[in-house]
This record gives structure tokens, sequence and C-alpha cells, in this order.
């Protein structure tokens, strides 16, 4: 019978790292849209804001989410 190998978890500073920087892009690219349609579709910066926020709550979400997974 062969036997299954346990999964190598990661070094939790490792993941801890790679989350700030994954929320850092989220937030950036968020930015980066708005400011983009703002300066297609409006003369005010509407869509800058709205997906700013957007991506800090996706990002905050996705925290949560992998945390909650280092936990286990």
């Amino acid at each position: 019978m062969v036997q299954k190998k346990p999964k190598k978890r990661l070094n939790k500073y490792i993941v801890l790292t790679g989350i700030g920087l994954q929320m850092g892009i989220t937030i950036y690219l968020a930015a980066r849209l708005g400011k983009w349609l703002d300066a297609t579709y409006t003369d005010n910066k509407s869509f800058t804001i709205v997906l700013t926020l957007l991506g800090i709550v996706l990002s905050f979400y996705s925290l949560l989410a992998q945390l909650k997974n280092l936990e286990d």
C-alpha cells in the first residue's frame, strides 16, 4: 500500500508577508482602474473613490479568509 505524504505547509511568516503584498496590489490596481475610468468617463473622482474602497474591502475579506486557513 502506498502511503500519502503529508502536505508541507509554508511557514506562517512567509504566508503573512504574501498577504500584505496581495493587499497592496489589490488596492493599487483598484485605484488605478478608478483613475482610468474617471479620466475616460467623468470629470470627478467618483470611480476612484468607489473602486479604492471596494479594493480595501475585498483585500480585508481575503485577509480574513487566509488568516482563518492559517488557524487550521
